[in-house]
């Protein structure tokens, strides 16, 4: 065998990590604290789903993620896009799509999709000056106390890797969630 990599078992990969930053990152796996008696106490009745004390103080009093899967676009609640707006109805421009892929597009036809922009009004409100569509007019008087997340991208061609992407940082399964790192 050329790779001696293929050569290497998980004891000589454990020997290899007693120094460096491989110790490191197997210590913090460890935590030592975890194994102090409350913490191991806490385990022995509730397992793994045991709240275990953070790194940092918490600031947040308290969080609350909505994924909406079919429900209404950010389009139409509280992301106002006025250029769209105004374009729409008409076909998107080349320099959008060029050397892109889209699972909208049929690669079979030469039409060009079109523009679709929102038929809802918007208004901006607080202090912040977010802009909510009209369907919102409740969370609109508390724009001020929430967090509004509009710069999520993801580079994954259809909607249930996106889904995934949103959800677990990973178009792929086997991730931890977002309600497993908030909770």
């Amino acid at each position: 065998m050329d790779n001696p990599l293929l050569l290497q078992t998980r004891r000589h990969f454990f020997k290899g990590c007693s120094i460096g930053l491989g110790a490191m990152a197997l210590g913090s796996l460890l935590d030592n604290n975890s194994l102090s008696g409350s913490e191991k106490q806490a385990d022995s009745y509730g397992g793994p789903q045991v709240p275990r004390k953070p790194h940092f103080p918490a600031k947040a009093k308290s969080v609350v993620f909505l994924f909406m899967a079919g429900g209404p676009s950010q389009l139409e609640l509280f992301d106002y896009k006025p250029k769209l707006q105004e374009l729409n109805g008409q076909p998107i421009p080349e320099s959008f799509i060029k050397n892109k892929r889209f699972a909208f597009m049929d690669l079979f036809t030469k039409e060009v999709p079109k523009l679709l922009g929102t038929k809802r009004r918007f208004a901006k409100h607080g202090q912040c000056g977010a802009c909510v569509s009209e369907c919102l007019p409740h969370l609109a008087g508390v724009v001020d106390d929430i967090a509004f997340v509009l710069s999520v991208a993801a580079d994954v061609l259809n909607q249930h890797p996106a889904k995934l992407c949103v959800n677990c940082s990973c178009p792929q399964l086997a991730r931890p969630s977002m309600a497993a790192w908030s909770s």
